[in-house]
């Protein structure tokens, strides 16, 4: 009676070895792979220029929303030889600007005009829907832009769901999602990302 038992309880144990929980591409494994891709964790950033800057570049929205705030100025200046078509505008922190921007751009800027500050990260709504072909899988989802800070809150459309879709593919050690734009049609995580609409 025992050797049956031994039997099968050694081919169960043997069969758990060799099927990983990556070999079976669920909702939940498909969640946790997009969300701890390297893509999927890049911020959203802001490019902030103060001193001479184009027309184009002060009336875009950023600009707009940062001068309603009260946090930057501008005032009409004669265009520089790398900044043109006239008009051009001389933008600088207000005080209030200063105070919101301080911990916010890099303690070693120094003199810099230019600044890069992260604004937002994405978070992971939910899986929509899998459809697999063959090692191939296409995985809908939805996530949404949340808010790093006062600047990001500002800027940021809160609340918005995206919605994108991305290719896995079946490796001998369980399913992978495929980063960056590859060669083939499927859709890598990078080009998901950025095809990404707004989720009804």
């Amino acid at each position: 009676m025992q050797g049956p038992k031994l039997v099968i309880a050694l081919v169960v144990c043997l069969l758990g070895a060799a099927c990983s929980p990556r070999n079976f591409l669920t909702r939940r494994l498909a969640g946790d792979l997009i969300t701890y891709a390297d893509a999927f964790k890049t911020q959203q950033q802001f490019s902030l220029r103060l001193g001479v800057v184009s027309n184009k570049d002060y009336l875009s929205p950023e600009y707009l929303v940062l001068e309603r705030r009260g946090w930057i100025t501008g005032s009409t200046v004669r265009c520089s030889a790398e900044v043109s078509p006239p008009p051009c505008w001389d933008v600088a922190l207000t005080p209030i600007g200063v105070e919101t921007f301080r911990t916010l751009i890099p303690s070693d800027g120094g003199a810099t005009q230019r600044f890069t500050i992260p604004t937002a990260r994405r978070e992971f709504v939910g899986i929509t829907g899998i459809s697999r072909t063959g090692n191939l899988a296409d995985v809908d989802f939805t996530w949404k832009w949340v808010p790093l800070n006062e600047v990001g809150a500002a800027l940021v459309a809160g609340g918005v769901n995206f919605k994108s879709t991305v290719t896995f593919k079946s490796y001998d050690d369980g399913w992978r999602v495929v980063e960056g734009s590859p060669a083939k049609s499927n859709q890598g995580l990078d080009d998901a990302l950025k095809d990404a609409e707004p989720a009804p």
